[in-house]
């Protein structure tokens, strides 16, 4: 079974652009809506001045969402920063895969970085963990995404058949909506893995050979690498509906949209305590195999003892007769080896018939 683990990335210098991602032969595509109430408008595979051309022509006022798959190219990212106005420190942190979960505020620009949960693999059964950061300014939502994905493919549909309420909200309900997506996804995965622990549960009562071990130690891990994501989620989530209650005037996510990331905080609580729940489950799992490892070994030293206490007198008798001495009147007897033989025989019935009326075994 493998586990995608947390890469161990080099430190990056402030300020500067450098890939250090997992993916650089990865094709790159940009993906642009603009859309409001009234409609929207879908743009797939432009280069980056067609896109300078459409977003300077658009209505101020309609949601735009931009999305890039495929983050290696460093000329494009800069571009991408100089015309969005963005500092360059903020374009570095796309790039920093070793930071956890975190968001930034500068001037009227949110930069929200996430480590999210792709969809769960049943065939591999392999927990892949992706950075994707998102930047906020005026009415414009920038996605960034190592690869190309379905993550948020309910989302274009929404705004393409407009259902709910995208279309109908700004661009805070817009974020707002693609982190509901990736907290979606983390409920799928632990869905997942919840089915493989409940079998590792009976398997820990049936099977005593250590592959079970190693299946619990397995998705310990995994769990504990979601917990890892989470954990930082649900602390930025919190501070930010905190820090937006006390605002009157919001100048990036308005009052009525950060009141939906004050739901995805519970959420996030909900998986936090779903990881707990089958953390103890697995734990329970771990205590049953080496409870039920020493209660066969107790069984097990159990029938031995038995067996070496029925023989200790059989072994004293074979003793006491095996002596050479000459004046032993039994080994005259003509029927010594008989009675020898039956008194054994006797002795070993009367000791087990002790033994369970004892009810050791």
């Amino acid at each position: 079974m493998k586990r995608t683990k947390y890469k161990k990335i080099r430190k990056l210098q402030p300020n500067f652009l450098e890939y250090s991602g997992s993916f650089p032969d990865v094709p790159i595509s940009m993906q642009l809506f603009i859309y409001d109430e009234s409609g929207y408008v879908e743009y797939n595979d432009l280069s980056m001045r067609e896109i300078e051309t459409v977003l300077k022509s658009s209505d101020p006022a309609a949601v735009k969402w931009f999305n890039l798959h495929g983050l290696h190219d460093i000329a494009l990212l800069e571009e991408i920063g100089n015309f969005f106005s963005i500092e360059s420190y903020i374009m570095a942190e796309i790039l920093n895969f070793s930071r956890r979960t975190h968001v930034e505020e500068l001037d009227e620009v949110m930069f929200f970085s996430v480590k999210a949960i792709l969809p769960y693999s049943d065939e591999e059964e392999v927990v892949n963990i992706e950075q994707i950061s998102f930047i906020l300014k005026e009415n414009i939502l920038l996605s960034f995404q190592e690869k190309r994905g379905a993550i948020f493919n309910l989302i274009r549909e929404r705004i393409r058949t407009k259902v709910g309420q995208i279309r109908k909200r700004d661009v805070g309900y817009l974020l707002y909506g693609m982190i509901d997506s990736l907290t979606d996804n983390f409920f799928i995965s632990l869905d997942a893995i919840e089915d493989r622990v409940e079998q590792v549960l009976v398997d820990s009562r049936s099977n005593y050979q250590n592959e079970v071990l190693i299946r619990i130690e397995e998705l310990t891990q995994e769990l504990n690498d979601i917990k890892r994501a989470v954990t930082p989620l649900k602390e930025v989530l919190y501070n930010l509906s905190q820090q937006y209650e006390k605002k009157d005037d919001l100048f990036v996510i308005s009052k009525s949209s950060i009141y939906f990331f004050a739901r995805l905080q519970f959420k996030s609580t909900e998986i936090l305590d779903q990881i707990e729940y089958n953390l103890n489950k697995l734990d329970s799992a771990t205590n049953y195999f080496f409870s039920s490892q020493s209660n066969r070994m107790n069984e097990i030293m159990k029938v031995l003892t038995i067996v070496s206490v029925i023989f200790i007198p059989l072994t004293f008798i074979v003793g006491v007769y095996g002596m050479n001495f000459e004046n032993m009147p039994e080994l005259k007897s003509v029927n010594g080896y008989y009675f020898t033989l039956g008194a054994m025989v006797l002795i070993v019935l009367v000791m087990i018939g002790y033994f369970k009326w004892r009810k050791w075994f």
